[in-house]
């Protein structure tokens, strides 16, 4: 079972305008709710790829009771500590010329004895788990360090676990060693104080991140795909770097593109796949959530049809 980690989850709601004008009275030509968070994007492709897996965080209130009640229409298993304060809502306004605008909410504030109680449904869960993978922003009263004693737990347990946050979380985060993490350029030169501009720093930041003793590194080239590093097995070996690209596509919605990735490569890696391999169907993964008006969503057969479309060359 794959243990998905959304502490943040949201309602998603998306208003589509014709314009946008600061200042004026808008009216939306429709309006979708959806159950959001970057966990739970992940869980998304997790169930449409059929790997097992439950979600688990803090939901409070109406919101909360939303999300699982979406969450169940589509047969996602979820486990949550319920919390007395309301699970937010984030805001994506978009226009006819393709403009969109982002609100987001800070999350609930969540008690001690709640995040007690969600401390020890994590390692109930835990037990029956063989990866975990953590992602998104922590919501008000929890500690930015959750994540880096949530990794250790896990490390504890034997389980693998992989990171897909940001900010003072991640660069918490990072001193636990996680087994795979996917910064961006900013967040790269933060944990590395090397910038990754080029293909090139790059290659150079995510050896720097190998070399502090992470497992597995990602970092997005943009339009040009991503490059992923594996660590050397023995002090013998040297690190390996891969580049992955993607074929052209009609894109419909890139929002929800990361978690993809995310989800595919955790659904790999818990079946037993080479981190290669991982690399193929995160990557197809993403593209195929590009491809669809939905966050964080694919189908299988979008995703089963790009895969011989995916390039991995490894990196001299």
């Amino acid at each position: 079972m794959i243990l998905v980690l959304n502490l943040n989850a949201s309602v998603d709601r998306r208003y589509m305008l014709d314009t946008f004008e600061k200042g004026e009275v808008m009216r939306a030509r429709s309006v979708e709710n959806t159950a959001g968070g970057k966990g739970l994007h992940v869980a998304n492709v997790l169930h449409a790829l059929g790997a097992d897996a439950v979600t688990t965080g803090f939901l409070g209130g109406k919101a909360g009771e939303f999300i699982e009640e979406r969450m169940a229409e589509r047969g996602l298993a979820g486990d949550f500590t319920h919390v007395a304060d309301e699970t937010r809502s984030c805001l994506a306004i978009l226009t006819a010329a393709g403009e969109q605008t982002e609100i987001l909410e800070p999350g609930p504030m969540v008690t001690a004895d709640e995040l007690a109680a969600f401390r020890a449904k994590y390692r109930e869960l835990l037990r029956g788990a063989n990866l975990v993978v953590g992602s998104g922003s922590i919501p008000q009263g929890v500690p930015k360090s959750i994540y880096a004693d949530l990794i250790r737990e896990a490390h504890d347990a034997g389980k693998r676990f992989l990171l897909d946050t940001s900010g003072e979380a991640l660069r918490t985060a990072f001193e636990a060693k996680p087994d795979f993490i996917k910064p961006n350029q900013a967040e790269v030169a933060d944990l590395t104080g090397r910038r990754a501009e080029t293909e090139e720093d790059a290659q150079h930041a995510i050896c720097a991140l190998l070399d502090a003793g992470l497992p597995l590194a990602c970092v997005s080239l943009g339009a040009d795909g991503s490059l992923l590093g594996v660590a050397a097995e023995t002090p013998d070996d040297s690190p390996q770097l891969y580049r992955v690209k993607v074929p052209h596509i009609d894109c419909k919605n890139p929002v929800g593109s990361g978690d993809s990735f995310v989800g595919g490569f955790a659904a790999a890696l818990a079946s037993g796949k080479s981190p290669q391999e991982a690399l193929r169907l995160a990557a197809a993964c993403g593209t195929a959530n590009a491809m669809e008006e939905e966050s964080g969503s694919v189908t299988p057969e979008t995703v089963q049809a790009l895969l011989p479309k995916i390039a991995i060359t490894k990196v001299s």
